[in-house]
């Protein structure tokens, strides 16, 4: 009996994904259709099979953060009356604990349908594996925001060891697409936020990284914000911006001390959301972290230990 092997192209799941799905054998000697069943102890690694949705943890390293309602609610119309149609994908932590290396959005949508049972290619992987391959699914296969896009990036290269050219063979994306999602990180907390919730577009921010002074690029992010600039409009004053010194008009609220506002800077980027710190003259203050929707808050909560 030969096997075949499945050439490793470098580029997305197949190249990570190192077994290829096997059809396990029908111990019935009769002419019963073969269906899933539980996975067992002997089972082969790498073949279909159905597991309680109990016993799959969510994969630690999934970059995505908000999962559109509706949509899922939607998916999991089409389980009740088609069944899952596509597998998810999980690796085997212990005899009855699976770990999701992707099909986050199934697995929601097979529980709010109200499954006990889902089907899943079980794989072997390391925790290394396990990140490139759902970073690289998520990228390729799901919508993911600018800035989810560009955090994805920076994990794979610092945490995959990955360089540039290496990391746009695996998404399949040219050298320069992969360096202007990188860019994104460079900009202010504040106006990351702003991206990540569609407030400005990916046009608007490759207009604000034309402009290197960090304070000039949160003033122009501003009167975007303000004026509902067009991405053209937005260019025109950059352009203008870079000719002469910003004159701002009107009383400017005071800035925070230099410490107050990198702690501010700082919990913006660890909640990936704005965050707004207020302190009055007698060192009293707040702070301020907004959230867009209840997963939202429960993502903010959970980094909280809440």
């Amino acid at each position: 009996m030969s096997t075949e092997k499945r050439n490793a192209l470098g580029k997305g799941l197949s190249a990570l994904l190192n077994d290829t799905p096997s059809v396990l054998p029908n111990k019935n000697n009769d002419n019963r259709p073969s269906v899933p069943r539980p996975v067992s102890e002997v089972d082969s690694l790498g073949s279909i099979s159905e597991i309680r949705i109990s016993e799959i943890e969510v994969n630690p390293f999934q970059p995505r953060t908000e999962f559109d309602e509706q949509a899922l609610a939607d998916l999991s119309a089409s389980i009740k009356l088609q069944g899952l149609i596509q597998p998810i994908t999980v690796r085997k932590v212990s005899a009855h604990a699976y770990q999701l290396i992707s099909g986050e959005r199934r697995l929601r949508a097979s529980k709010l349908a109200g499954l006990t049972q889902i089907p899943a290619y079980v794989r072997t992987a390391n925790d290394q594996q396990m990140l490139e391959m759902a970073l690289i699914e998520n990228i390729q296969r799901e919508n993911l925001n600018a800035i989810e896009v560009a955090l994805s990036f920076q994990r794979m290269i610092d945490e995959c060891s990955l360089k540039q050219e290496e990391l746009g063979d695996r998404v399949s994306k040219n050298r320069s697409t992969v360096t202007n999602y990188l860019r994104l990180l460079k900009l202010p907390p504040s106006i990351q936020a702003s991206l990540r919730d569609n407030e400005i577009s990916m046009g608007h921010a490759k207009a604000l990284l034309a402009v290197e002074d960090p304070a000039a690029q949160l003033y122009i992010h501003q009167q975007i914000i303000k004026n509902d600039l067009s991405v053209r409009k937005a260019e025109e004053l950059v352009r203008e911006i870079q000719k002469a010194p910003v004159k701002k008009e009107g009383k400017q609220p005071e800035e925070l001390p230099y410490q107050l506002k990198k702690i501010e800077d700082d919990l913006a980027s660890k909640f990936s959301t704005k965050v707004r710190l207020k302190v009055n003259a007698q060192g009293n203050g707040s702070i301020e972290i907004p959230f867009l929707s209840e997963d939202d808050l429960g993502r903010i909560l959970e980094m909280l230990d809440w």
